[in-house]
């Protein structure tokens, strides 16, 4: 097998697809990724996992700030004459006058059955949303966001109790099953690319931190989504005196009250509509702990108003 593949792909929703590619013998010829962040503590830079994977297998690893007007990534590409490129949860915009460089294009692999959930936060918004099925949808990238034509897509059914990493992780190994199948077809012309049904489209914006603030009047189903679908970052929180508390894990409960009260010794909290009985707790500062330790040590008691 002769193709060259150039990855793009940086959190860890990526890494099973690069894996797989890597383990199956297709040449990858670069990776590019987002360069190393500073941690919130101290200077520390850290590398995104696809970059720390790559360079653990000696792939060519690649991280510039931006392709927008990058003349030595757009020379580097051109002169590589790769196949194809694949863009798995990459996080930068490929910029118009690379795409036509790969000979098969620009391939992304999305985590939503498109057109529903274009954007940033598929994952995280399908949760928050309830929605009880969504996929993965290959497609050929264009200039527009998430709006090329797609050659397959592939569902699964998202349980009420599921958060997002957990739906990440079982939406990437299906891709990185997929995706093998896919390249082959594409070498051999023997695959179709559709149009979207723009008329149909929703949008996943990224997830901003406040978001995570919970609305007690809102009905426990809601809550819970907004807790899974905010699972593991930012999170979904409380305030009670000033601090912030994320809850990590929740059911659902069916007392009723006033929202925001809490209503028995173990942590139920009322809604707007029924309840929800906190599982893990994280306060400020502090480790995740589960309800039962939480409950020795706080002031929340029943009877409490959070807010």
């Amino acid at each position: 097998m002769s193709q060259k593949i150039v990855f793009m792909g940086t959190s860890d929703f990526a890494v099973p697809i690069l894996k797989s590619l890597y383990q199956n013998g297709y040449p990858i010829s670069a990776v590019y990724t987002q360069p190393p962040k500073k941690s919130n503590r101290g200077q520390k830079l850290n590398k995104s996992p696809v970059n720390l994977f790559s360079e653990n297998i000696s792939l060519d690893v690649r991280v510039p700030q931006s392709l927008k007007n990058n003349n030595e990534e757009e020379l580097y590409l051109t002169e590589l004459k790769p196949d194809i490129i694949l863009v798995v949860s990459y996080g930068q915009i490929i910029p118009k006058n690379l795409l036509n460089i790969p000979k098969y294009g620009f391939l992304n692999v999305h985590a939503s059955l498109l057109p529903k959930w274009r954007g940033a936060a598929p994952i995280q918004r399908s949760i928050m949303n309830l929605d009880r099925k969504t996929g993965i949808s290959i497609m050929k990238i264009n200039e527009k966001l998430d709006e090329g034509p797609v050659c397959s897509q592939y569902s699964i059914s998202v349980s009420e109790k599921m958060n997002s990493g957990e739906l990440s992780e079982k939406l990437s190994l299906i891709a990185s099953e997929k995706i093998l199948d896919i390249l082959d077809n594409i070498y051999d012309g023997v695959i179709e690319f559709k149009d979207q049904d723009h008329s149909k489209a929703t949008y996943a914006k990224k997830i901003q931190k406040i978001e995570g603030k919970i609305n007690w009047n809102e009905n426990a189903e809601k809550i819970i989504g907004k807790i899974n679908g905010l699972y593991p970052y930012p999170g979904a929180f409380f305030l009670f005196n000033g601090e912030r508390y994320k809850i990590l894990k929740a059911e659902k409960s069916s007392t009723n009250g006033v929202p925001g009260s809490i209503v028995s010794e173990n942590f139920e909290v009322c809604c707007g509509e029924g309840s929800i009985k906190v599982l893990s707790i994280q306060r400020e500062g502090k480790r995740v702990q589960q309800i039962n330790e939480f409950l020795l040590g706080t002031q929340i008691k029943k009877g409490s108003i959070i807010a």
